[in-house]
């Protein structure tokens, strides 16, 4: 799905949009607000124009961020998630070990990537997402966090089995 092939690997860091506060629900069921939706769609969009488009998507299997990814995707190709203008459809793997990961954990996951794939999204929580950007790119880190909805592009040189600290670049971003 990505025009990236001969420019290395791009790992996209994606916090969830913003959810309903808690409440009754459990917190892994707590759903998007419509601000979050909107935010979401806007980041499917901006990743669409800069050619950021995922072969792999790493989601975390609470209800705010799978709804988060699939704004995203709507925004990206402007339908469903299945296909669209964009290309045919990332492989979706959501990831209950997201869920509360710290960021070591986040590295792991992105680490079992096939090497084929050449841009990776990952759609997931606070403090795990930020860190692991602070920790991909020490020279240059996200001080406050990402916010919801924020995200940040990774430039990694080798493949995913390879991916180490301090050895990813921080190439673009999406802060509101």
């Amino acid at each position: 799905m990505t025009d990236d092939r001969g420019r290395g690997r791009t790992l996209i860091l994606l916090r969830h949009a913003k959810a309903e506060p808690p409440g009754e629900i459990p917190d892994v069921d707590r759903p998007l607000t419509a601000r979050g939706y909107a935010d979401a769609e806007a980041a499917g969009a901006w990743l669409a124009r800069h050619g950021y488009l995922p072969d792999v998507v790493l989601c975390s299997p609470a209800r705010r961020t799978r709804e988060t990814w699939h704004a995203v995707a709507a925004g990206m190709t402007g339908s469903p998630p299945e296909g669209g203008p964009a290309g045919s459809a990332p492989v979706v793997r959501y990831e209950p070990g997201i869920y509360e990961a710290l960021h070591e954990d986040l590295l792991a996951l992105v680490r079992t990537v096939s090497p084929e794939a050449h841009t990776v999204l990952l759609v997931a929580h606070n403090p795990g997402v930020s860190l692991l950007s602070n920790l991909l790119d020490p020279a240059r880190p996200v001080p406050d966090g990402l916010r919801t909805a924020e995200l940040v592009a990774h430039r990694a040189p080798a493949p995913w089995p390879d991916l180490a600290p301090g050895h990813a670049r921080l190439a673009d971003h999406l802060l509101r």
